[in-house]
């Protein structure tokens, strides 16, 4: 499968942070960084972009944040070839937090947005253009817009200068046939666009969706090491780059970082396939009630929670 247009993006420690809270050690992080730089991946999403005016630092660890002191004192002064990225959601960050590219050492910035913040989105990454950084927008949760929507807000991003667009299965909710359609109607809709893929796993096809997006031409791939993220986990990025057969990749040390790490990690802080997850993704709805099923250590009446969430009798 080996195609070398396509980039690999690592959002282990930013979409990972969702469930810890991105508490994650400088330890935890600078290894991450260094297996991630020896593997040869493309990007690293090394956390969020967000406002202190609208989150507590206490509550929430460093890569909430990515300050330029927090990022260089954990990889150092030899960045290498690897690029960092973080992202930014639309209404959690003020313009006046993104310092000029040329003042940091991160190279991308993602806007993440839904499709009714669009025009926010493309206004906050043509600032981040203009101030120097590659950009990408990722349109979140599509599997619940209505396609009128999502016509809309693809059109507003085929008239942007963003070059790249992710198509982001956010509650783990899509088969086959979806990616195939979505891919078909970005290319169509934004001709010269690149796109991108971010899956989860809430129904074991993360990794199955993400080798769809690539056959159907996509060419910026998401993953995370052993899967880590929010709730049911996204592509785990040992199996992405085995796909690949890309020459440049080694996966050694992704393996030994899993061991050393990861392992362990999961044992504290739980992510992965399980039935609430795959609940929420059946009935394509936002896995928070499989969260705070899972975060109460006591499996809940699974028939309930299913007919709570297919009746629209429960939300949390």
């Amino acid at each position: 499968m080996f195609r070398p247009q396509i980039k690999v993006l690592d959002c282990t420690v930013r979409d990972g942070g969702l469930i810890n809270k991105w508490q994650f050690s400088d330890d935890f992080v600078g290894k991450v960084f260094q297996a991630l730089t020896l593997a040869g991946i493309d990007y690293m999403e090394i956390g969020y972009k967000s406002s202190e005016k609208y989150f507590c630092r206490i509550e929430h660890g460093a890569w909430k944040f990515c300050t330029e002191d927090d990022i260089k004192r954990v990889i150092g002064d030899n960045k290498g070839e690897m690029k960092l990225s973080a992202m930014a959601d639309i209404g959690r960050i003020d313009s006046c937090d993104i310092s000029p590219k040329s003042d940091s050492v991160l190279d991308m910035i993602r806007v993440a947005c839904y499709a009714h913040e669009t025009d926010k989105a493309v206004s906050l990454a043509h600032l981040c253009q203009d101030k120097g950084y590659e950009v990408t927008i990722n349109l979140m949760a599509v599997s619940k817009v209505i396609e009128r929507d999502l016509d809309e807000a693809l059109n507003d991003l085929s008239k942007s200068s963003v070059p790249v667009i992710y198509l982001v299965d956010s509650f783990g909710a899509m088969y086959s046939e979806q990616i195939h359609f979505l891919a078909k109607k970005y290319f169509e809709a934004m001709p010269g666009k690149e796109l991108g893929i971010h899956a989860h796993n809430n129904q074991q096809l993360a990794f199955a969706n993400t080798i769809e997006a690539i056959i159907a031409g996509i060419n910026r791939i998401d993953a995370t090491i052993y899967g880590m993220g929010r709730g049911a986990g996204n592509c785990p990025l040992e199996l992405l780059m085995s796909f690949l057969r890309n020459p440049k990749f080694d996966m050694r040390p992704i393996l030994e970082v899993i061991q050393e790490l990861f392992i362990s990690l999961k044992a504290e802080v739980e992510w992965g396939y399980h039935i609430p997850y795959m609940i929420t993704g059946i009935l394509n709805e936002h896995p928070r009630s499989g969260m705070k099923a899972m975060a109460a250590k006591e499996m809940p009446n699974l028939r309930k929670l299913y007919e709570d969430l297919r009746d629209g009798t429960s939300l949390d």
